[in-house]
């Protein structure tokens, strides 16, 4: 009895908008960043790029589409691509602050997260104190439990601030606040991250973000300001004890 022969199957190919070019754009990304190329540099062309990576010309082109779209790259036909001034770069974008991150010093990088924090947040809890709808001020308190009920220095207490102050943002009802928050969560964990392992007094952090709730519960703005500024007090010092 004769058997049938089966069709060889073929491995399913990548697409180009699959992982491959993602980790490319962070490759290339990442050099940029750190000054391998700096601004108005002249980058390897496709060929290149897909030999120092081992990538085909497709996912390298994908690539540099998305780079351009960030603000790093501009293209042009029979040029090539050329790294952009610092000014065109959009630095809010996830990845561009990942790779950013990883370019800078740890400290240096979030103390330059700190001044923007100080800048948006006072101002943002006021904002919730005057705005802030019932459900709001729930996800801000379901925040806060949670991170009460987890143990301090573990992931879980970082997440849960992480979503506090996210709430808190939301809860200003200012549309330009929340993608803002929403494009450095992955910094804010960093920074969160750092400073609960290294922190001075950890045992003040829940009291600190308890009395923002309880600001922003009584519908009074001062308070909440007071309250998110004692915040950012305490991870300056949190900062600066790390660096004696």
């Amino acid at each position: 009895m004769s058997q049938r022969r089966m069709k060889p199957v073929r491995a399913p190919q990548r697409k180009p908008g699959s992982r491959v070019h993602s980790e490319l754009a962070a490759g290339i990304g990442r050099r940029i960043l750190d000054g391998t190329y700096p601004p108005g540099s002249l980058l390897p062309n496709e060929a290149e790029w897909g030999q120092i990576f081992g990538a085909s010309r497709t996912a390298v082109r994908e690539a540099i589409k998305t780079l351009n779209g960030k603000g790093l790259l501009v293209s042009r036909p029979k040029i090539g691509s050329r790294v952009e001034p610092r000014e065109r770069w959009n630095l809010l974008d996830r990845d561009v602050m990942a790779w950013h991150r990883a370019a800078l010093d740890e400290r240096t990088f979030l103390l330059s997260l700190q001044e923007i924090r100080r800048i948006l947040e006072p101002g943002a809890a006021v904002l919730a104190a005057e705005r802030a709808s019932p459900e709001q001020l729930a996800v801000l308190e379901e925040a806060l439990a949670d991170m009460q009920s987890a143990a301090v220095e573990s992931e879980a207490m970082v997440a849960a601030d992480v979503r506090f102050h996210l709430a808190l943002l939301a809860a200003a009802n200012n549309e330009f606040l929340v993608p803002f928050g929403i494009v450095i969560e992955q910094a804010l964990a960093s920074m969160f991250a750092y400073t609960t392992s290294h922190a001075v007094h950890p045992e003040q952090l829940l009291p600190l973000h308890a009395e923002v709730v309880k600001a922003v519960a009584a519908r009074s703005p001062e308070a909440a300001r007071r309250a998110v500024t004692a915040l950012l007090d305490d991870t300056d010092e949190t900062l600066r004890a790390t660096a004696e």
